[in-house]
């Protein structure tokens, strides 16, 4: 996210469509009455989520891992989106799989995680809530003091360092800049789920790298103590932020795996 400060420039050709990057693609696969809604990071893509979507689509599963607005295509396409057009898309995108699947787990990395409780704070009938290195207590007033005044200087882009990574070769998941604006809706759209926590009564799993140079630990934390369906706590021994791409990414789709069979079995009653 914001790792370091330096002038960006916007300016995409009006008229020209944007185009999606290779890799970047949505995920979509139809399958069982049992669905995953799997949902991407700030500056990200679909392609942190493809491993898991794929493991998820063989086992049977209908799933779903939408590119969302602004991202995906060029870090200029997500400077004038925010949390609105995040949070609508992502509402869009469980309604659809909703409407095939009678029971459907939410699972979000980063902001992804944010968007996930978003959800789950609105809708009762998410049957679990699984987030990797989720971003729910929002940044401390020195960093979005400092990230509006650099947008009132004039910088749109704050460019930052390489992905959050400890695998050198890992695929990068994300942009190389990031809008300042929309980082700041970020925080907004974070602050509105951290006070809704309580609301969340679904079965979450917390995944969570001990050591994670983007998003503080303490904000998995407020996860775990805020919400009020039973949560299971894991974490990370050798990878950061980018869990869903770093060394233990086999151990994270293994848990997510697992996680998502256990909420969306059949209970032995009509599901509606």
């Amino acid at each position: 996210m914001l790792r370091g400060i330096g002038r960006g420039s916007v300016g995409r050709v009006p008229g020209v469509p944007a185009t999606v990057l290779p890799g970047a693609e949505p995920f979509s696969a139809a399958g069982s009455p049992e669905g995953a809604l799997l949902v991407h990071g700030f500056g990200g893509s679909p392609l942190s989520m493809r491993r898991v979507a794929r493991r998820l689509a063989a086992r049977g599963f209908t799933v779903e891992a939408p590119l969302l607005p602004g991202h995906g295509t060029a870090v200029e396409d997500l400077v004038p989106l925010g949390w609105g057009e995040w949070s609508s898309a992502v509402e869009s995108a469980y309604a659809r799989i909703r409407d095939r699947c009678p029971r459907v787990a939410v699972v979000g990395h980063s902001m992804g995680g944010t968007l996930a409780c978003w959800l789950a704070e609105r809708h009762p009938d998410v049957r679990g809530l699984a987030a990797v290195n989720p971003l729910v207590e929002p940044f401390d007033d020195e960093v979005r003091s400092s990230a509006r005044s650099l947008l009132e200087a004039g910088v749109t882009v704050w460019k930052g360092e390489l992905p959050d990574t400890a695998d050198p070769t890992a695929a990068s998941p994300t942009y190389d800049g990031t809008p300042i604006a929309a980082f700041l809706s970020l925080n907004e759209g974070a602050e509105e789920v951290a006070a809704g926590l309580g609301r969340i009564s679904c079965p979450v799993l917390v995944i969570s790298s001990k050591e994670d140079h983007v998003v503080p630990t303490t904000s998995g934390d407020l996860l775990a103590s805020s919400v009020s369906g039973p949560v299971e706590r894991v974490w990370l021994e050798r990878s950061y932020h980018n869990a869903m791409v770093d060394y233990d990414h086999e151990k994270v789709e293994e848990w997510i795996e697992a996680f998502v069979l256990s909420v969306t079995a059949e209970r032995g009653q009509e599901e509606t």
